[in-house]
């Protein structure tokens, strides 16, 4: 069971800027891909960014340009950088571990940190 554990959430105005960080109890490069995701009140989980074992990264459209997620195998950790935030990025960020198990995957998740953007 792999533990992850967010941090950095807070509150910040429009156009200002956030790095969340994800902590996992494993190593991160054993993980197919780290990614975040966010979830506003009333609205369905979604993808913001991913990084893929390979090094590959990808984003929501949304926030291409913005926000840039990289990894510190060493430590472990995850990191999603934010920059010019907008009201409309305001949710419970949570990060997500994806692994091979078998021969399904397997989920793994934060408890989530909240970001708020005031406008």
């Amino acid at each position: 069971q792999v533990q992850l554990v967010e941090s950095g959430g807070g509150l910040v105005h429009t156009g200002g800027s956030l790095r969340l960080s994800c902590a996992a109890s494993e190593s991160i490069f054993s993980m197919n891909a780290m990614g975040w995701y966010r979830q506003a009140p009333g609205k369905q989980r979604d993808l913001v960014a991913r990084i893929q074992r390979s090094g590959f990264t990808n984003y929501a459209d949304s926030v291409k340009g913005r926000f840039t997620i990289s990894r510190d195998n060493s430590k472990n950790t995850v990191y999603l950088q934010m920059n010019s935030l907008k009201p409309e990025d305001t949710a419970v960020y949570y990060c997500n571990a994806l692994t091979v198990v078998g021969v399904g995957f397997v989920d793994y998740w934060g408890q989530g940190t909240q970001v708020t953007v005031s406008s």
